[in-house]
């Protein structure tokens, strides 16, 4: 639920009190409309019907998590129709180029150039987010992965190299983008750490993975040789793709952000098109589980391995974030603390599954399947927790947000005295 469209708490309780109102006055004077006005406020929210507080709670979630929504559609959807497997590559190409470069151009619109150079020389919290993103995540995943291999009949090998490749992959660009913005993070810091990770995955997660899995253990028997012979390839397509689809649509944004600042703002928020960017999002989600229910990955391993699978990206995305957050919070202020806790525990599949199909080349098209797996299963509830904490994140940060607005106002006013003086 990206972008402005959501509402926030405040922003909502306002509305509401706004429609109330109206609604009460019925045409009535001023002085009967705040009298009405000043009763209803009298009125303690408990005396409301359950039903009525019940029904408010659902619509103002459904408002305010439409994306969430939308996604668990969407892969409903996916699970029952999918495009033909003829056509999966084709479909894969014109999501990932033209819904990442809508998300990008949008971002390169609205973040202030001066703001996107300054965090791009924050080397100090470069070093911290991005080896949390390869070393911490992958660490963790390695020793689930150990105490799960304990028992070689507990679980399907390839799932277990899964996890491990899960944890070595970088962190995803655009579901990050569009949420730290809805939680009133740093954007334009997401944007550096999202790209940086991106740019250097290709050359971490395949020396990630093969030192993780040359330890000789049962699960490991399954995969190939490292397939390095076909990096060169996968190094020009994912640099072609992150220079096609990220870095050219955040310069073109930024020029027509400095060249036609009022055109630029008038399309982007009096005409709402930056809502784009959640629809563009939602595309790239479906596309991945699209092409997963295609390729019948979901029914190549047993069920109670799936729902592992499922409990097990829930216990690391929580012990991820937990941990980024408090290492942040030690030197860090809220926004940036934001920012680092949407970049670190995410994965992306947009890079992940070309790494997989490189990396296990000589497996079966099936354990190639299952080994994305587990990066599969983790993208979605990436993005619906993700979701969720961009509420608690708004009220967190709201108290800051508004001492801030006050001093702002504080020194607008100052000014103008001094000027009239």
């Amino acid at each position: 639920m990206p972008g402005s469209a959501a509402l926030s708490l405040r922003d909502s309780d306002a509305t509401s009190t706004t429609a109330i109102t109206s609604y009460a006055s019925g045409g009535r004077s001023a002085d009967a409309e705040s009298s009405s006005t000043k009763a209803a406020e009298d009125v303690p929210a408990t005396q409301q019907p359950r039903w009525r507080r019940l029904l408010s709670s659902i619509s103002f979630f459904i408002v305010d998590q439409w994306f969430l929504v939308a996604l668990g559609c969407l892969i409903l959807i996916a699970s029952q129709v999918q495009v033909p497997i003829s056509q999966q590559s084709k479909k894969e190409l014109v999501v990932t180029y033209l819904c990442v470069a809508i998300i990008f151009l949008i971002t390169g619109c609205t973040l202030p150039t001066k703001v996107l150079l300054q965090n791009y020389k924050r080397w100090k919290i470069h070093l911290f987010v991005q080896a949390q993103s390869f070393l911490l995540t992958s660490a963790i995943a390695f020793a689930a992965v150990s105490l799960c291999a304990m028992n070689p009949r507990f679980m399907d090998e390839a799932l277990l190299v899964g996890i491990i490749f899960t944890g070595c992959v970088p962190t995803t660009i655009a579901s990050n983008v569009v949420m730290t913005a809805q939680a009133h993070g740093d954007q334009a810091l997401t944007v550096v750490e999202s790209t940086l990770g991106n740019a250097l995955g290709p050359f971490l997660t395949p020396l990630l993975v093969l030192m993780y899995t040359s330890t000789g253990a049962w699960y490991t028997e399954v995969l190939p040789g490292t397939g390095a012979s076909d990096l060169g390839e996968l190094y020009r397509r994912v640099f072609m793709q992150l220079g096609l689809s990220l870095f050219l649509p955040l310069v073109v944004g930024q020029i027509l952000q400095n060249v036609l600042p009022g055109p630029t703002k008038l399309v982007l928020v009096k005409w709402q098109l930056k809502r784009l960017s959640s629809f563009a999002l939602l595309l790239i989600i479906w596309q991945t589980y699209d092409e997963a229910f295609a390729t019948g990955a979901f029914t190549s391993v047993k069920s109670d391995n799936i729902v592992f699978v499922v409990f097990l990206s829930i216990a690391f995305y929580a012990v991820w974030t937990i941990i980024c957050v408090a290492l942040s919070l030690l030197w860090l202020g809220k926004k940036d603390t934001i920012a680092v806790a949407y970049c670190v525990p995410a994965k992306t599949p947009a890079m992940g599954v070309p790494l997989a199909n490189v990396m296990f080349a000589g497996l079966s098209a099936i354990d190639v399947s299952k080994i994305q797996i587990p990066m599969v299963i983790f993208q979605g509830f990436q993005i619906a927790a993700g979701s969720l904490l961009t509420i608690a994140f708004r009220r967190w940060i709201r108290p800051e947000e508004e001492r801030s607005k006050r001093d702002e106002n504080s020194h607008d006013k100052s000014t103008t005295e001094n000027g009239e003086s």
